[in-house]
């Protein structure tokens, strides 16, 4: 199979591109540079000449609190240039597997309640997250388009900036961190979700798929105590609210992801994830 990549120079995009050489798939990968999403012509362009069977979208704007000050920019990136990309997909006879996120659900549920499942409601509660839905809307209603939207969270991985990477730094200066407590979600190792969007792109079952770190859903202060734990720093993780430690976008206080649908790719538990990235930070080291 031929998979072209979009985003491919982004955290997600290097595991799949990596991922997919592994799995011997031929691979066109377009990084930002290579690729401006945003414009149709250069996007029906590059799909048309890489002929591909498959594309899977992992470009976006990810800057959630960016997003609330640029919600045009937000929606060009998570919206227009997605509804792009599923057209030229149609218009090539590939399939698309396109990355979503958490951030579509409210998260008002309460800390112990069942997680999110792929036919629960949407209710964006920030910018990013209404631009994400909106791109999910673009790949649904194209027409003539095998797809699957895979909706993931809490994505960490080697190849860009994330939660674990910065806890990682800051134990190095800090023998304790405050970190909140009241934000439930599933952490999401990047090298386990690359080989599940392309277990996607080989199939063909369409619709939305929540592709997320298995095991049971965790605070981000139980995520980086365990990561403290695991990298054996000796740093200790202080409670706090959320109303203590503002942010410009609001986030989903409890965002679990499970799938409800047969034919998902399961991941290991995030703990596992977590175990295998501080393995490939030392690789790359």
């Amino acid at each position: 199979m031929k998979v072209l990549v979009t985003g491919a120079g982004g955290m997600l995009g290097q595991d799949v591109v990596s991922a997919a050489r592994k799995a011997g798939d031929e691979v066109a990968a377009l990084a930002r540079a290579e690729l401006d999403v945003t414009e149709a012509s250069a996007v029906g362009r590059a799909v048309a000449e890489a002929k591909p069977d498959a594309v899977i979208n992992c470009a976006a704007w990810t800057d959630v609190d960016g997003a609330e000050t640029d919600p045009d920019g937000a929606h060009a990136v998570n919206a227009t240039a997605v509804g792009n990309i599923a057209r030229a997909a149609a218009a090539a006879g590939a399939r698309l597997v396109h990355v979503s996120t958490d951030y579509v659900f409210d998260g008002a549920r309460p800390a112990d309640a069942a997680p999110y499942v792929e036919s629960d409601a949407t209710g964006p509660r920030s910018v990013y997250g209404r631009t994400k839905l909106a791109g999910e809307q673009a790949v649904a209603t194209a027409v003539g388009l095998s797809h699957a939207i895979a909706r993931s969270s809490w994505l960490f991985g080697v190849g860009g900036r994330n939660f674990a990477a910065t806890m990682l730094a800051l134990a190095a200066e800090r023998d304790e961190l405050t970190v909140v407590d009241d934000q439930i979600g599933c952490p999401t190792y990047t090298g386990h979700l690359a080989p599940a969007l392309l277990e996607l792109a080989h199939g063909d079952a369409q619709g939305v798929f929540h592709v997320a770190g298995g095991g049971d859903p965790v605070s981000w202060n139980a995520f980086a105590a365990e990561i403290f734990r695991q990298a054996a720093t000796g740093t200790r993780a202080l409670p706090c609210t959320t109303a203590e430690m503002p942010r410009p976008a609001p986030r989903p206080a409890f965002s679990a992801l499970v799938s409800e649908r047969p034919e998902a790719p399961l991941l290991p538990p995030w703990q596992e994830g977590l175990a295998d990235y501080l393995n490939a930070r030392k690789v790359t080291a």
